[in-house]
């Protein structure tokens, strides 16, 4: 058992490279079912510009649809404070203000400079504290950035110790391409833990050269509380050539065994990720959704024949 926390990111990070626009009344519905499953957080949304990001339109439709108990458990992707104005008005109250740690990145992925991200932060943080909300520092490319390559740890520190970052309840260390090893994942996000302000410390890590699980329990062992998955190993960043799908959900949870899973649980997770991935056409990459599915049926996280509702 873990006291780790999983956020599932499907809605967001999961969905934002597809092809597809699922409707509203189906992101809500795996938003909702998700959070009966026991998924302790999501990301259910993006402020993307829709023209650019296609399948985040939508994303206020989503905040609109669910409660006010269902909306504390989720969270918002922002860049600008426009987008926190607007994702507040709609009743969102989590948000996770997102910036790149190199340049070149954040230029590509939301047009002005890192500076200039930083320097719109503090407006943001007001907006969602006057809301009684929470903020989350997200850091992305905090390894490499596909084009500067290798990001110097010590940029990534500086960001999380910067003055106009104060007011994040959470810093998001993000290993957007998938490159990163266990040691470079446990090493900064330990480094994060050690010298800068205490925070609770978030991993969102893809599993493009297969280390996502590993880099992600690395990350827990060097102190990060809540690491970001997703349906299937769904997604990536439209704006980061080379950066492929996330972390599976499926095998983050068989892999920490949250309080919340049971077999029947997996199992209701497992048909979930089936389905959604099976209506965008996408591959299922996730190896326990696999496993799930063997005939070892002595095995009690397999699969029965009728155990899925």
């Amino acid at each position: 058992m873990t006291t780790v926390e999983l956020r599932d990111v499907t809605l967001r990070d999961g969905l934002q490279l597809t092809g597809k626009v699922l409707p509203t009344h189906r992101k809500v519905e795996i938003a909702r079912e998700l959070l009966r499953l026991g998924v302790p957080s999501l990301e259910i949304g993006s402020m993307a510009r829709p023209d650019l990001v296609p399948p985040m339109s939508g994303t206020l439709d989503v905040v609109e649809a669910l409660t006010p108990d269902e909306l504390a458990r989720c969270w918002i992707w922002v860049a600008t404070s426009r987008h926190v104005e607007r994702a507040i008005a709609a009743g969102a109250v989590n948000v996770q203000y997102c910036f790149s740690a190199s340049d070149a990145h954040n230029r590509a992925n939301i047009g002005r400079s890192t500076e200039a991200s930083l320097d719109a932060m503090p407006a943001a943080v007001e907006l969602v504290r006057a809301a009684g909300g929470r903020v989350q520092l997200c850091i992305a490319t905090s390894f490499t950035c596909p084009f500067e390559g290798p990001v110097a740890p010590e940029r990534v520190l500086a960001i999380a110790n910067d003055p106009r970052a104060e007011g994040a309840a959470d810093v998001v260390v993000c290993d957007t391409l998938g490159q990163a090893t266990p040691a470079e994942v446990a090493n900064l996000v330990g480094r994060v833990r050690r010298d800068t302000p205490p925070r609770r410390i978030v991993f969102h890590g893809h599993d493009t050269w297969g280390q996502g699980v590993a880099n992600s329990l690395a990350a827990v062992a060097a102190g990060a509380q809540v690491v970001d998955g997703c349906l299937g190993g769904l997604g990536g960043c439209p704006f980061a050539p080379g950066a492929s799908g996330n972390t599976a959900t499926e095998d983050l949870v068989f892999g920490m065994r949250p309080d919340w899973l049971t077999p029947d649980r997996m199992a209701r997770l497992v048909a979930l990720g089936e389905g959604l991935l099976a209506e965008l056409g996408e591959p299922n990459r996730s190896k326990a959704a696999q496993g799930a599915r063997s005939r070892a049926t002595a095995f009690p996280w397999t699969i029965a024949s009728g155990r899925i509702p």
